[in-house]
């Protein structure tokens, strides 16, 4: 028994690469040797800092991307960029400000031009954004990494339910949410991981351009 752990132990070693070099590759070696690990009776540990809450979700929604080049939405993904960046340079203070800014530009938006229909989709988007920008604003850093998963989720319901005159990237970081995986938005293509800011800073993949 102690032949078959030392020998599990040095795979799991030898075999962990870094998401820079080989993200798939890494992702499902990691699951493979952690499965493995423990049906030998070894523990294994998570990734530090990603306890995610049962109560940052958002709901998930079904809305068809609207190509229209929509101005309207600039102030709200301004302050969402601005969240972004704050955790890509593990700034607590600037990921606050940038959570102020973001309760200021959704309670501006100017709501009378939308349909009945996507009035209704908005007001819901608003209500889960400010929740996740009112925690982002007065929470540690981890708290406001893990309702940033949230809030990227509403403002990517947002665009993909009015539209952007931007050109965004949606980017995917397999190793976030627990090696679930999480998404966020982006202003530029260079990866710049707000999950991980300067420990994994270039953990991720683009998954598609918007505009």
């Amino acid at each position: 028994m102690k032949k078959v752990i030392g020998i599990l132990a040095v795979a799991l070693i030898t075999t962990t690469i870094s998401c820079k070099e080989n993200k798939t590759q890494e992702s499902e070696t990691h699951e493979n040797v952690e499965h493995t690990m423990q049906d030998a009776g070894m523990h294994t540990e998570s990734h530090e800092g990603h306890d995610h809450s049962a109560g940052t979700a958002s709901p998930e929604r079904e809305i068809t991307q609207n190509s229209t080049k929509n101005g309207e939405t600039a102030a709200v993904l301004d302050a969402y960029f601005e969240i972004k960046n704050g955790l890509v340079a593990d700034s607590k203070a600037n990921t606050a400000k940038g959570g102020n800014a973001l309760l200021a530009a959704l309670s501006k938006f100017d709501m009378s031009k939308l349909s009945k229909e996507a009035h209704k989709e908005y007001i819901e988007i608003q209500e889960s954004a400010k929740e996740h920008a009112e925690h982002i604003v007065k929470s540690d850093i981890d708290h406001q990494r893990e309702h940033f998963e949230g809030l990227s989720t509403d403002i990517t319901d947002l665009v993909a339910l009015l539209g952007t005159d931007k050109v965004i990237y949606q980017d995917f970081c397999p190793m976030a949410n627990n090696n679930k995986g999480a998404l966020w938005l982006s202003e530029v293509k260079e990866i710049k991981n707000p999950y991980y800011g300067s420990k994994m800073l270039t953990c991720g993949s683009v998954k598609k351009q918007i505009n």
